[in-house]
């Protein structure tokens, strides 16, 4: 018995390339959209992990008071901070970022406190009556200048001291930051 040939093709084509011709067709489209669809996938995970990229700015100079405004007898005096805040994605124009206390040791000089309790971040009060900080939450206490009052005081350092600078008009502005609470170094956040 003989095997029978299949018949020749008359337009010079296997039978089988239709199918090869549907199978690339589909493999192109599947590569087009692929690189189509990647595309704007690809730019959206950029436009996602860049805020995770970039670095903190650290310290803000911010213009806080004028040495009018302070008075002359070393008495603390409380000041909000308020600056352009940032997170991930959103700025907020003249946000309150933190406070400050301010008060003269000389003529021009001064002495700037960041008012976060060095411990666990809560904000301390100034009390007159006995001249010290005071932390409410766990009982931490600070000598005028800053320095821990008691041994026993639960912060690991004294009250974070920022710098200052004070311009031909007198006004007093402040190198605002603040550090990672905790910590017996200073650690910027």
């Amino acid at each position: 018995m003989t095997e029978k040939e299949p018949p020749e093709p008359t337009s010079g084509e296997s039978p089988d390339d239709p199918q090869r011709r549907d199978f690339i067709k589909q493999a192109a489209s599947v590569c087009v959209g692929g690189a189509v669809g990647a595309v704007p996938i690809a730019a959206g995970v950029a436009v996602y992990l860049d805020p995770l990229d970039k670095e903190a700015t650290g310290s803000q100079r911010v213009k806080v008071t004028s040495l009018d405004g302070l008075p002359d007898d070393g008495r603390p005096r409380k000041f909000s901070i308020y600056a352009d805040k940032k997170d991930a994605w959103t700025t907020f124009p003249k946000s309150p970022v933190g406070a400050v206390y301010i008060m003269r040791t000389g003529e021009k000089a001064l002495k700037v406190l960041n008012v976060v309790c060095p411990h666990a971040g809560c904000f301390v009060d100034y009390i007159a009556r006995d001249d010290e900080f005071f932390c409410p939450c766990h009982d931490s206490s600070f000598k005028k200048d800053g320095n821990i009052k008691s041994a026993h005081s639960p912060s690991p350092r004294p009250l974070d001291e920022l710098k200052y600078e004070i311009d031909e008009s007198g006004a007093v502005w402040v190198e605002f930051m603040n550090f990672l609470a905790g910590q017996k170094e200073k650690v910027p956040v």
